[in-house]
C-alpha cells in the first residue's frame, strides 16, 4: 500500500509539472505576434496603429494586403496547433490541453507587447485543431456560413465559439468541452466592444477601410 501511495503521489506530482510545462510552452508559442512581425516586415508599419489596432488577421486585412492577412491567420492558428501537438507528444493529453490554453492566453496577453495582444480567434481554433480536429472543422464551417451571410468576422467568431463546447460534448469530449467553455467565455470578454457594436448595428464588415473602422470605435 505504501508503494502504491508513493507511486500515485509521484504521478500526481509529475502531472502537475507537466501541466505547467504545457501551459508555459503553449504561452511562448502563442505570444509570437505574427500580425505585428509580418506587417513590419512588409513595410506596412505597426498594425497596432491601423484600423482597430488589433494584431489579428482581420485588422491586417485592412492594410489591403490579402496575402499578408491570410498568412497572419494561418500562423496565428498554427502556433497553437504546433504547441498542442508537441506537448501531447512529450507529456500527454492533459498537458496538451494546458498548452491550448497557454497559447490562447499568450496571443491575448503577449509579454513582448506589454500584454496587449489580439482577441484570440485564430489561436482558439488552432488549439481546437490540435486537440480534436473534427470539432475545429465544425467551427470553421460555422464561421464561413455566418461570414457568408453577414460579412462580419466578430459575429462569425462569436457564433462558432459558442457552439464549440456543445459540439465537443456531442462528440463525447467533456474535458475538452470544459476547457473551451472557459476559453469561449474569455473570447466573448475580449469581444465585448464588438458585441456592443453588433447590438447597435455599427460593427464594421469584412473589408471595411481603416477610416470606416475608426468611425465606429
Amino acid at each position: 500500500m505504501d508503494v502504491l501511495s508513493s507511486f500515485l503521489l509521484l504521478m500526481v506530482g509529475n502531472l502537475g509539472h507537466w501541466l505547467l510545462y504545457g501551459l508555459v510552452i503553449g504561452y511562448l508559442f502563442g505570444s509570437v505576434p505574427f500580425g505585428v512581425l509580418l506587417t513590419q516586415a512588409a513595410g506596412l508599419g505597426d498594425i497596432r496603429t491601423i484600423g482597430s489596432g488589433n494584431i489579428g488577421a482581420t485588422n491586417v486585412l485592412r492594410t489591403g494586403n490579402k496575402k499578408l492577412a491570410a498568412a497572419t491567420l494561418l500562423l496565428d492558428g498554427l502556433k497553437a496547433t504546433v504547441a498542442v501537438l508537441l506537448v501531447d507528444h512529450w507529456y500527454g493529453q492533459a498537458p496538451a490541453h494546458a498548452a491550448a490554453l497557454g497559447a490562447f492566453l499568450g496571443h491575448i496577453f503577449p509579454v513582448w507587447l506589454r500584454f496587449k495582444g489580439g482577441k484570440g480567434v485564430a489561436t482558439y481554433v488552432g488549439g481546437l485543431f490540435g486537440l480534436y480536429w473534427p470539432a475545429a472543422l465544425v467551427f470553421c464551417a460555422l464561421w464561413l456560413i455566418v461570414v457568408g451571410i453577414k460579412r462580419t468576422s466578430s459575429l462569425a467568431a462569436l457564433t462558432a465559439s459558442a457552439a464549440a463546447p456543445v459540439v465537443l460534448l456531442a462528440y463525447g469530449r467533456p474535458v475538452t468541452a470544459g476547457l473551451f467553455a472557459v476559453m469561449t467565455a474569455l473570447l466573448f470578454w475580449m469581444h465585448r466592444a464588438n458585441i456592443g457594436r453588433l447590438l447597435r448595428g455599427a460593427e464594421p464588415r469584412i473589408g471595411a477601410s481603416p477610416a470606416e473602422v475608426l468611425k465606429t470605435t
